[in-house]
């Protein structure tokens, strides 16, 4: 359990009448952020208060350590948007508010916490690899919260794919010990904020609450609990932000702060899907403007990210979240169809407060430059630096792909790995980027190689050991399945999660024998690579394929790891001393999956089909 003076409450503000009449029909309802804290790098902080006709009161803040800088008024008399600035003097404690018409006042109070010096926003690099889980498909550990009252979607049904099957995060917490021996070191979550939405509210997308975990997937309390459990295994987390949209019946869209608090159109308009609008030098303004501020669907309005009070809404919920629970990175959801200007200064304040934080954004885009266009450093000729450190690295999704499943033609096959690798010369940082075989939207891979673990492996071969930070989806060790079509699909529950699991995957026992065999696969690439250097931040050294076997190194002053892959459906002989760029003086290769040491005879490799050999040079 927490101790009590870090217990997040749930109770936005303390009410207290001194011993004036209360305001007729006045209360306030919302004040968010929940609280703030002494010390923050940048002294301001904009108050959102929310109650009936609270518009129309005037506002005393009774403290010395905050001064309230300026009142604003907006079309909705519900709102009050309190500007403040947070004296270097300030300390810890309670704030009075005064809210006051004529006579008649009300009082309420403020916490201004001191920060925690706990392990938090680290970042996550080249020398981690993410594990992915939907929090309602990875396990159950509280049964009791699998239904709340008061919500709209009261839905239990494993039996069905868009209905909630009640997986949380103390499930996620008792299952830690098995992902930190598989070798993960940073956990993803897709959105574990408020859904409550009357369908498919388990995907977490559409959130209707900015500041409080979905109660069916936990507590405030909890996701904190989850943040300290990793850092205690040296691990990380990483947050899911949404920026571009919300939940249709989150409480600002239900009732509005004004009337360009989302982007919105005569009539309903969806987002065209057209990243290429954004940086097309002949693409039309009005097409532009769909593709940024068209609703992604209709039940996920678009936030007006030009509106300066969404801009605070947003960035200091995300700082909220950074300093609340200690969290590492953000991946950033949808990242083409926000307002890049925003985005650059959302990433400036974050950093401002955690120099070391980091980000990396969902790119479904088709072409490396379409990819690199959105992120910093202005690397493809930008008119906005977004500042954007990484993507969701899409472009060799698809390589890794056609290059076990397509005929080795120069624009296919092994090329095509080839080629979309030889094109980082238009990321400022590749190493940032985030490589994956699937997520929660994308085929499973081991559908997508028509189920030959042969290829599954190669694949997870590349993942593990090409430049970049890898990342797995639930149930990628275990050889889970399944085509997008529907999205549900791909999100089935991991076996042994929940109570009546007839098999327990998270235990040797309850797998099957090439389920086994998967995971000690994985499990030996990702701890060798936890624990070599030259696999996370190497030097990469690539050749063009040939004879459909791609071949690449990774070295530094104290390693070479050479990577052959064979991308062909018959077994294969390649020469070892064309690479004697690399490997001219060595004396034998260890093979890092057979773990065993080997001199190959004639200097003569041989592969099997589809096979993938992980060789460390030992010279």
């Amino acid at each position: 359990m927490l101790k009590s003076n870090r217990k997040i409450t749930t109770v936005l503000v303390a009410l207290t009448v001194l011993g004036w009449s209360p305001l007729k029909g006045q209360s306030i309802q919302r004040i968010e952020p929940l609280n703030w804290w002494v010390g923050m790098e940048n002294p301001t902080l904009q108050l959102v208060i929310y109650g009936p006709e609270i518009g129309k009161t005037d506002v005393q803040i009774e403290d010395k350590g905050i001064e309230l800088v300026k009142i604003n008024r907006v079309e909705n008399p519900n709102y009050l948007f309190l500007d403040v600035k947070v004296a270097a003097s300030a300390k810890p404690g309670w704030s009075t508010l005064t809210f006051s018409q004529g006579k008649k006042k009300l009082t309420y109070r403020y916490e201004l916490k001191q920060r925690d010096q706990k392990v938090k926003a680290q970042g996550v690099n080249s020398a981690d690899l993410i594990y992915l889980i939907m929090p309602d498909r990875f396990a159950n550990g509280n049964k009791a919260n699998d239904q709340v009252k008061g919500m709209l979607d009261m839905s239990l049904n494993r039996d069905s794919m868009y209905l909630r099957h009640g997986g949380d995060l103390e499930g996620i917490i008792g299952k830690l010990d098995y992902l930190q021996d598989l070798g993960v070191t940073s956990l993803w979550l897709t959105p574990v904020l408020t859904n409550d939405m009357p369908q498919a509210s388990y995907h977490g997308y559409a959130n209707t609450e900015t500041y409080h975990i979905d109660p069916r997937f936990g507590s405030n309390d909890t996701y904190v609990q989850l943040g300290e459990q990793l850092h205690k295994r040296q691990m990380k987390l990483i947050f899911d932000v949404v920026p571009n949209h919300i939940g249709s019946y989150h409480w600002t869209v239900k009732d509005k702060p004004m009337s360009d608090w989302l982007n919105e159109w005569p009539s309903y308009t969806q987002t065209s899907y057209k990243d290429q609008t954004v940086f097309d030098p002949y693409a039309s303004a009005d097409d532009k403007k769909k593709m940024v501020k068209g609703w992604f669907v209709p039940t996920m309005p678009d936030m007006n990210e030009q509106n300066p009070y969404v801009q605070n809404y947003l960035t200091q919920s995300h700082i909220w979240w950074i300093e609340t629970a200690a969290i590492d990175g953000f991946r950033i959801d949808t990242y083409p169809y926000n307002d890049l200007d925003f985005m650059a200064k959302w990433t400036d304040r974050i950093q401002q407060e955690y120099p070391n934080f980091t980000f990396f954004g969902e790119t479904w885009v088709h072409g490396v430059a379409n990819q690199a266009y959105f992120l910093g450093g202005k690397h493809v000729g930008q008119e906005v630096d977004s500042k954007l450190m990484g993507v969701t690295d899409f472009q060799l999704n698809y390589a890794i792909g056609d290059a076990l499943n397509q005929k080795t033609e120069w624009t296919a096959g092994a090329n095509k790995l080839y080629s979309t690798l030889a094109s980082d010369y238009q990321y400022p940082t590749p190493e940032r980027n985030v490589l994956f075989l699937d997520n929660h939207d994308k085929d499973r891979f081991f559908s997508v190689v028509g189920e030959n673990v042969q290829k599954y492996k190669s694949a997870m071969a590349w993942l593990m050991t090409t430049r970049g930070i890898p990342q797995l989806y639930y149930g990628a060790e275990i050889l889970m399945k399944n085509f997008s079509n529907p999205d549900g699909l791909l999100r089935e529950d991991f076996q042994g999660g929940f109570a009546g699991d007839k098999m327990n995957k998270f235990s040797p026992e309850g797998r099957t024998k090439p389920e086994q065999d998967m995971w000690s696969y994985v499990q030996t690439l990702a701890n060798y690579r936890k624990q070599h250097a030259v696999l996370q931040t190497g030097k990469t050294m690539q050749y063009v394929p040939e004879d459909g076997i791609y071949v690449y190194f990774r070295y530094n002053e104290q390693q070479t790891v050479m990577v052959v892959m064979n991308c062909n459906d018959v077994a294969k002989e390649i020469k070892l001393d064309r690479f004697k760029e690399r490997n001219s003086k060595v004396k034998s290769y260890f093979d890092i999956i057979q773990k065993q040491e080997t001199s190959p005879a004639d200097n003569t490799l041989k592969l099997e089909a589809y096979e993938t050999k992980v060789l460390e040079l030992k010279f």
